[in-house]
């Protein structure tokens, strides 16, 4: 058997895998329907319409409608226009525009995003808006996922719960990524909304099966339970035994995540149960034979994590197994497959019935080679997304490149995370995609050797980049054919895709390629620096060049004080800053916290560090109308 036990991550591994894994976020934003609230009646009167001035024979009584306020028709009109304003961008402008328009959206707006826990407080947003159903809340930053910020750093998620229980009594929905959760937050939350759908759980922890065990037993209308990449904890309970027997509203579970045994007999009845169950990812204790028998429970499956995908323990040796091609040959409507944990390459063929309608095929967690993967990529045609290790090397690749003519997404992953390896993929695997898939959107590429040539030509093949990340394992590691800083490579993405808003650097740069992101990027939102950069300009020409930019994660890196100080006029229309490793001193930070006073500047240290040294270990700095947070643990001072 093969088992992929590659590490999540350590200080010295790249920046970007475990959030990574996660599913994309999409902003739904879907708003009840404008009939869902009640309206006041408009002021009414009674007048006459007899000769005399007041009522008497010949005289009736018929109600006069007086005409409202200006202001009062103008909120009338903008609640009813609002109802069908959906995206947030465009709800935050109209918010913008004058007090009433702040306070017609606010009535109006069903659903709530908050990109960080610390930017408002719990009481402020349930204050300000009243009538949402669904909220979603990101706590820790996306570095925490690399082991680069302590434990207990905060994101609780406690006190928000205990604010939307007194106030939104009709909750539906709550997506959480990187919060810290607790047992009894899931309760309040179980107990509080009695008409719960949704709970999706991304790269969270703090919680266990007994939370969720309360969550599956009290909410029945649940809709959707994902746990992505979360840590749960084995509280020793069955939780999946706790849903209902008589029957559930479940169309989407996914704990895949969830590292102890589950009791199949429990899941194959909850399977049985629910009819409308159309997404199930199941963990890597759930074997192949497991798994066929939910298929055939649940044929109608459209997204499917398949488990183990090892042999069945049921199957004793020299019986035969059961019939797996046809299982998925029935369920001819799943597009999405992942899952492969612990797979055996034997066993991949059986998927070959739902290839031809597979528009994402994630392989993020099998090690297979270029051998094992070709027969089955060949049937791929519509694959629009598709995750993989790095183990299918450049030949897997560029079988990918020949068949996958309608991919948007490929995100390759390193199976050995080691800098000191001789990586299995390069530039020629990354040249190939950009060749075969020109209708690419979005790329994440794990190597250990590129050149300038390959990523000119992905910038030229592939304009409609919106997504950027090449991170070249190992310090500052130069065009491995001529020798040259890869400033070249970078500077032709940021000139030629336009669309570009998401980028992450790496490999030995020097300021002409910041120089280049700041002259070019002018719509990048979110840069990563790993391991990269020549001096403070090369910052500074980021800071004062892009415009847009929302999110700068920065690690590893020359970046001192003079670069730090060279923002000061954009930090407060930045979501975020983090710098950890770099060259900034304590009295730079304190400089930042004394001209920018709404702005939260952390400096976070960690265990292994000492008082007296000259640079902070991490800056965090966030914008907040609340000041600096009440739940500061001992490692991180407030500046």
């Amino acid at each position: 058997m093969i088992t992929n036990k590659k590490p999540r991550s350590s200080d010295s591994d790249s920046i970007y895998m475990r959030d990574d894994r996660t599913e994309m976020s999409v902003d739904d934003d879907r708003s009840p329907s404008p009939n869902s609230i009640t309206h006041d009646s408009s002021p009414t009167r009674t007048y006459n319409t007899g000769s005399g001035p007041g009522p008497g024979p010949g005289s009736s009584s018929v109600p006069e409608y007086l005409a409202p306020y200006p202001d009062q028709v103008l909120e009338n009109v903008l609640e009813n226009v609002l109802w069908f304003l959906t995206s947030r961008k465009d709800r935050n402008a109209a918010s913008l525009v004058c007090r009433s328009w702040y306070r017609v959206e606010a009535l109006t707006r069903s659903d709530l995003f908050i990109g960080n826990c610390y930017a408002v407080s719990p009481k402020r947003a349930t204050s300000r808006f009243t009538r949402i159903r669904s909220v979603t809340l990101k706590g820790r930053p996306r570095f925490a996922d690399f082991n680069l910020m302590p434990p207990n750093w905060g994101a609780h998620f406690a006190p928000w719960v205990s604010a939307m229980a007194m106030t939104y009594p009709w909750l539906e929905k709550v997506h959480l990524k990187r919060m810290s959760v607790t047992d009894d937050d899931l309760a309040l939350l179980a107990e509080s909304f009695l008409g719960f759908k949704e709970l999706v759980l991304v790269c969270c922890d703090g919680f266990g099966t007994s939370g969720l065990a309360i969550v599956a037993s009290r909410c029945r209308q649940l809709k959707v339970l994902d746990l992505i990449e979360s840590e749960v904890s084995d509280d020793e309970v069955d939780w999946i035994s706790y849903f209902p027997d008589t029957g559930t509203c479940l169309e989407s579970l996914s704990f895949d995540c969830v590292e102890c045994p589950i009791d199949f007999d429990a899941l194959e009845r909850l399977v049985a149960n629910s009819p409308s169950l159309m997404k199930l990812r199941l963990n890597r204790h759930v074997s192949i034979g497991q798994l066929h028998r939910l298929m055939v429970q649940a044929p109608h499956l459209t997204h499917l994590g398949t488990g183990s995908f090892s042999p069945s323990e049921d199957v004793a040796q020299g019986e035969q197994g059961p019939d797996y091609v046809s299982a998925f040959a029935a369920c001819k409507s799943i597009v999405c497959l992942s899952g492969f944990r612990e797979i055996i390459p034997d066993y991949l063929p059986a998927i070959n019935p739902v290839c031809a309608n597979l528009t994402s095929l994630n392989f993020s967690y099998a090690n297979v080679s270029a051998e094992h993967l070709k027969p089955i990529i060949c049937n791929c045609h519509n694959l629009q997304i598709f995750w993989v290790l790095d183990s299918i090397c450049d030949e897997g690749l560029q079988a990918v490149a020949a068949t996958c003519k309608e991919l948007r997404e490929l995100r390759v992953f390193p199976f050995d995370a080691r800098e000191d390896i001789e990586g299995p993929v390069s530039e020629v695997g990354l040249q190939a995609v950009s060749e075969g898939c020109r209708k690419l959107q979005s790329i994440l590429y794990f190597c250990q050797r590129m050149t300038n040539a390959a990523v000119v030509a992905m910038s030229k093949n592939c304009p409609d980049l919106v997504v950027f990340r090449l991170c070249i394992m190992g310090r500052q590691r130069p065009d491995h054919v001529t020798g040259e800083p890869m400033d070249e490579g970078f500077g032709a993405i940021v000139m030629n895709c336009k669309k570009l808003t998401r980028l992450a650097v790496s490999g030995l740069l020097t300021d002409r390629a910041f120089a280049y992101i700041g002259k070019y990027g002018k719509i990048v939102r979110t840069l990563s620096v790993a391991f990269a950069g020549d001096s403070d300009m090369g910052l500074k020409y980021v800071l004062e060049g892009c415009p847009r930019l929302q999110k700068l994660e920065i690690r590893d890196s020359p970046f001192g004080d003079a670069a730090l100080l060279s923002g000061l006029h954009h930090y407060y229309n930045m979501r975020f800053l983090w710098m950890s490793a770099c060259k900034l001193s304590h009295q730079g930070c304190q400089q930042i916290a004394q001209a920018l006073p709404r702005l939260v500047v952390e400096v976070i240290k960690h265990e292994d560090t000492l008082d007296m040294d000259e640079y902070v270990d991490t800056l965090y700095m966030y914008r907040s109308l609340e000041g600096s947070r009440d739940d500061v643990p001992r490692f991180v001072s407030i500046l």
